[in-house]
């Protein structure tokens, strides 16, 4: 049992020092990725307690990683199409979406969402130290290769659904590779799963964008020029995605 909570008390301070790392980066504001890579070791840490939720003190880091998440949503969806609408030659539309980020980095560096995850952050491994010492984590490995079990079962059969929800499956696509990747000596996936799950992420995160990009151009009158261009970015991301979710689908299950 040891070294299964040695592991992941090891993957813990791992994340701990990425979220300190990125911190210095976002205040500092000389790093474009900072707030990408914030995100990014956020959504790791919550891929690594989800099958831990019984135990205690999981549902407060929780809480605490998606208050960041939820504070950082809006302002990373602003950098991306900043940098589409810069990359495309709308440089006043992507000049002026930049200058809205302006501080805004200094800003998450030092908010309340981010010292509270890193507080919770640093105390929890004593508690999954507690946990182990009365026995809450026996059983963990069992528990590990059913909850990635049950999560690769869940995208099979919404991906079988002719009527799928795509942000739904995107949702899913991203649970079952990132608690791969956070759990790999528990990962069964079938060969070849990691490289497509990647590639049907990278093709519905196209599909995401044009759409919300499109809804955004109904709050905001000065993106009416791409709306043209977006909506044929749409359709060709729909069905360069249905494309790419037919090979996931393909591969042979457990």
């Amino acid at each position: 049992m040891s070294a299964p909570v040695d592991s992941l008390i090891a993957r813990l301070l791992g994340l701990h020092i990425k979220l300190l790392a990125c911190q210095a980066r976002l205040r500092a504001e000389t790093d474009a990725e900072a707030l990408h890579d914030l995100r990014t070791s956020v959504r790791r840490l919550r891929s690594l307690l989800r099958p831990l939720r019984e135990l205690p003190g999981v549902d407060r880091l929780e809480a605490a990683a998606k208050g960041v998440g939820d504070l950082t949503t809006p302002l990373r969806d602003r950098e991306v199409l900043a940098a589409h609408l810069l990359a495309h030659g709308q440089t006043a539309l992507g000049q002026r979406r930049l200058e809205q980020m302006r501080g805004v980095f200094v800003q998450v560096a030092d908010s309340q969402e981010l010292a509270l995850l890193l507080a919770v952050l640093d105390a929890f491994p004593s508690f999954v130290r507690s946990a182990q010492r009365q026995g809450l984590l026996k059983g963990l490995a069992g528990k590990l290769h059913k909850r990635l079990d049950k999560q690769w079962h869940k995208l099979r059969a919404a991906l079988k659904d002719s009527a799928h929800d795509r942000h739904r499956l995107r949702l899913l696509i991203k649970r079952v590779r990132y608690s791969a990747e956070a759990y790999p000596e528990y990962d069964r996936l079938p060969d070849k799963a990691a490289n497509r799950l990647k590639k049907a992420q990278a093709a519905l995160g196209d599909w995401h964008d044009a759409w919300q990009w499109l809804a955004r151009a109904g709050q905001e009158p000065d993106l009416q020029p791409c709306v043209p261009g977006w909506q044929v970015a749409l359709h060709d991301a729909e069905k360069h995605a249905d494309k790419v979710l037919d090979g996931l689908l393909a591969l042979k299950g457990r």
